[in-house]
């Protein structure tokens, strides 16, 4: 076991020091000039389209825009947002929030790139709509193998490895505020999740639309609350994240790199820009314009990283808990942090905040699983087979090893990252000619309509008519 540790450790650090950095970082800037900065412009147009109505599919609802949004959003707030920011503050010091907040902000258009795709090469699944990475590799590419690959990566990914990592942390808070056994822990989740789970993408968005607004609510409420208490250290501690992350004492010390490496991977686990993930739940949405979904995505990697992400940050730094030299990690430091500043019921709170986020990115994480498994094979044998090892995972993952299995998790979300980002690379003329039509029908004052009949090389589509 030791010996596969540390060969997992030694490529995990390896794949995220030297590959993932400059994809993630060079793409990011890159998109971000061809979409001409629009992440930054089209803020407002983002929020508003959240609410907006729901289209009809086949005399049924579809999924809205907001139940798309938190999908993904389900997915991505979980054990990154409370745990992971630990753990990078922890092994990277308080220059990883920096590097943490510069992914999301070119990661933006890297998730407008790869949602806006996963809209436009969507396909039916009776009264809803399914897709991702693997459907616009097959429809747009023609590679059907590649997309397999892909589908099999993603459902391993978030369907078992992913769903150990949350399972492995709501055990472990509740370990730690209740003293209730992981085995315990396990077999609850095992049943409740396999009640969503098995009810369908409705049920999941259902849910997903209710525990996503309350859960980023209250706590992001009560990290402005410990700001607002310790208002005079707030500038100190801006200041220590800035100069933590690139000031010449890091670099003679050693510990910019750990900074950076550590800011990039928590960044990329928690809100998924570029790894191929989101556009699975971008494609459920019924919309007029694909580029309407790409632009709510990226308003939800802000969402993660910059809002809920940040909460966890400052909670930890302005405890104090970094100068006395802690050994607590992951999710106990940050328990521990907010117990420091709001007293014992501190620990409950996080306890109760790390099953809301966890297990809302379980089921959504089972979501991008189910929609691969279609991709393979539709037959619903094979999908209830998937769903039973899921539930397996999600019990073993409860009493599993905390080092190897958040190490797991890196690699192979890694290999997904490096696949997805090199076929929207490939794809990305197809983005920004969405992009470029949706934003000359906002200045011409119309709710944009999308006609695939004018970008040029889209290819097989199946769910877009020509006006």
């Amino acid at each position: 076991m030791l010996f596969l540790e540390t060969l997992v450790s030694n490529l995990n650090n390896w794949l995220y020091s030297y590959v993932l950095i400059v994809m993630l970082i060079g793409l990011g800037i890159y998109f971000t000039i061809k979409i001409r900065f629009g992440q930054f412009r089209l803020i407002g147009n983002m929020i508003q389209l959240t609410t907006e109505a729901t289209e009809i599919i086949e005399g049924k609802k579809g999924i809205s825009a907001f139940q798309a949004f938190c999908i993904s959003a389900a997915s991505r707030i979980g054990t990154g947002n409370i745990a992971g920011v630990a753990i990078a503050i922890s092994a990277g010091g308080p220059g990883a929030v920096f590097w943490m907040w510069v992914i999301a902000l070119i990661g933006g258009a890297t998730s407008f790139v790869e949602s806006t795709l996963g809209q436009i090469y969507k396909v039916r699944d009776k009264d809803t709509y399914r897709g991702g990475p693997a459907y616009y590799i097959e429809q747009a590419l023609g590679k059907r193998g590649l997309g397999i690959f892909f589908s099999i990566l993603t459902a391993i990914t978030f369907g078992l490895i992913f769903n150990s990592v949350q399972a492995n942390t709501i055990a472990g808070a509740f370990d730690k505020a209740f003293n209730i056994k992981p085995l315990y822990m396990g077999i609850a989740l095992f049943v409740v999740v396999g009640y969503i789970i098995f009810g369908g993408v409705r049920r999941i968005a259902n849910v997903s639309s209710v525990i996503v607004p309350v859960m980023a609510t209250l706590y992001i409420g009560v990290a402005l609350y410990i700001m607002i208490i310790n208002y005079r250290l707030v500038p100190k501690m801006f200041a220590l994240i800035f100069t933590s992350a690139f000031g010449l004492r890091q670099v003679a010390g050693g510990t910019l790199g750990a900074a950076i490496m550590n800011g990039v991977r928590r960044g990329l686990f928690s809100n998924e820009a570029g790894m191929g993930s989101v556009p699975n739940a971008a494609a459920t949405a019924a919309t007029s314009h694909p580029a309407k979904q790409g632009l709510i995505q990226t308003l939800g990697v802000y969402v993660d990283t910059l809002l809920v992400c940040s909460a966890t940050a400052f909670i930890i730094l302005l405890s104090g808990l970094l100068e006395t030299g802690t050994d607590l990690q992951g999710v106990q430091l940050t328990q521990a942090a907010i117990s420091s500043q709001v007293g014992d019921w501190g620990n409950t709170f996080i306890a109760i905040c790390v099953l809301l986020f966890a297990f809302s990115s379980i089921i959504g994480n089972y979501y991008y699983g189910e929609t691969n498994i279609e991709f393979i094979e539709s037959n619903p044998v094979y999908l209830n087979i998937y769903r039973i090892l899921v539930l397996l995972m999600v019990f073993f993952g409860s009493i599993g090893n905390f080092g190897l299995v958040w190490d797991s998790a890196d690699i192979f979300m890694g290999i997904m990252a490096i696949v997805n980002l090199v076929v929207i690379t490939k794809l990305g003329p197809i983005a920004y000619a969405t992009f470029e039509d949706y934003v000359s029908q906002l200045k011409e004052g119309k709710n944009p309509v999308f006609d695939p009949s004018k970008i040029p090389g889209l290819g097989k589509v199946e769910c877009w008519r020509k006006k």
